[in-house]
Parts: structure tokens; C-alpha cells; sequence
């Protein structure tokens, strides 16, 4: 499941094995840009992306019914594997 608002550059839709694309719930585009991955404003973006992800509790509730039932791979585009999107989704998933 491809959890970010944009595609990622460089892979081709035909390719990716990607079975859902979940732009609803991926970062405001406003919050992503202020973001622009910068490892200092991390801490603030989780808050923020966390606070926008309660504006999504039908999504959120269907995609933990969806992990009940099977593996659920968040996918991302962001080099830093640590901080990005996906991080913070999978922690509000789980209920951390």
C-alpha cells in the first residue's frame, strides 16, 4: 500500500506492486512541503501528520481491519527510512 499523496519518481504504475494507493491519508501537501525532510522539523511533523490522521478514522479503521486479515506493507518514496510518513502511520495504526 502506497502511503504517500505523490507517486514516486522514477517507477512506473505497470511495475510498482503496489495493490492500494492511499492518498487520503498521506501528509496535507501544505505539512509535507514544510517538512521538505528535514530530520530538525521531524519531531514537529509527527504531531502534525498524527493530528491529521484523526480527521481520517473511517480510513484508519479499514485499513487496521485490512491488517487484521493480512500483511500490509506500508510503502514510501522517502530515502530516510526512519523519519517519514509511513513511520507515523504504522505508530497510529498500532495505537502508539
Amino acid at each position: 500500500m502506497l502511503v504517500d499523496r505523490l507517486w514516486p519518481r522514477g517507477v512506473r504504475k505497470s511495475d510498482a506492486a503496489i495493490d492500494l494507493w492511499v492518498k487520503s491519508i498521506a501528509p496535507s501537501t501544505a505539512l509535507r512541503q514544510w517538512f521538505a525532510h528535514d530530520p530538525a522539523r521531524w519531531p514537529q511533523f509527527r504531531q502534525r501528520y498524527a493530528a491529521e490522521l484523526r480527521d481520517h478514522r473511517k480510513e484508519l479503521a479499514d485499513l487496521r481491519v485490512q491488517a487484521r486479515r493480512r500483511t500490509v506493507t506500508l510503502v514510501f518514496a522517502a530515502r530516510d527510512e526512519r523519519r517519514n510518513d509511513a513511520v507515523v502511520l504504522r505508530n497510529v495504526l498500532l495505537g502508539r
